[in-house]
Formats: C-alpha cells, sequence, structure tokens
C-alpha cells in the first residue's frame, strides 16, 4: 500500500531495526560487494596495529545502504527523490543500529523527512535528509 500524504503529519516518525549484532563477515560481505577493501574495514591487525583502532569497522556507504533500505520501506521502493547522510561515528562488528524516519514537511506530494540511525549505546551513527513522492 503506498504511503498517503494525506496520512502523514509533521512530527511522525518511522523506525526500523536495520541489523542486530552487526558481524564481521557482513561488512566483509560488503567490501566484496563494493569493491571497497580499504584495510580499516577488512584487516584487524593494520586497524588495530597500525591505524590504532580497536577494531575494523563498517563501511559508512553500508550503513548508509541499510539506512536506505529503511526509507524505501517506508515510503515504497522508487519514490526515493533526495538522499543525504552525514556519518557521525563508526559502526563496529557488534553493533545493533536502529533508523529512525521523522516527517519535516508534506507539501506538494513531497514528504520530507530527517533520518537517524543509532546504535545499540544511542549514539547517533548516521544523520541526514531525505525527500519522497508520496501519494
Amino acid at each position: 500500500m503506498a504511503l498517503k500524504a494525506s496520512d502523514l503529519k509533521v512530527g511522525d516518525t518511522y523506525t526500523e531495526c536495520l541489523v542486530e549484532d552487526l558481524k564481521r563477515t557482513q561488512i566483509v560481505q560488503y567490501a566484496g560487494a563494493s569493491g571497497d577493501y580499504n584495510p580499516l574495514h577488512t584487516d584487524e591487525v593494520f586497524t588495530t596495529e597500525v591505524a590504532k583502532y580497536p577494531s575494523v569497522f563498517a563501511h559508512g556507504m553500508l550503513t548508509m545502504g541499510m539506512t536506505g533500505r529503511m526509507l524505501t520501506n517506508y515510503v515504497g521502493d522508487g519514490r526515493l527523490s533526495k538522499y543525504g547522510v552525514r556519518f557521525t561515528s563508526q559502526v563496529w562488528p557488534g553493533d545493533t543500529l536502529n533508523a529512525t524516519a521523522t516527517v519535516e514537511s508534506v507539501e506538494d506530494g513531497v514528504v520530507n523527512l530527517t533520518v537517524a540511525t543509532t546504535n545499540q549505546d544511542g549514539a547517533t551513527v548516521l544523520s541526514g535528509y531525505a525527500a519522497a513522492r508520496v501519494d
């Protein structure tokens, strides 16, 4: 069922769990799918001993992609007209991520949303915006 402009109010929210207990395997699978084999995401020794991070961490675009899936689950496939984000914190193996879209405005058949993805500690790891066509 398509999202209806008449059903939306400023302040409405839609929340979805993106991933529970993110696995290193998922990070490596994303590296393979994207072709981004940056050692910060794939090489534990490099990441901990050279770069001095506590562990490998997820690609920002993996988090953006999972958040984008939440948006299309909410507004429907083929309806997004804008989507932009800022990465605000690393996503680590073991993290659980939840994303929320909040209605900022609805006008002329377009819903404008703010987007935030948080980890299990409530820390924001991604913030952004989206716009979508609605019936």
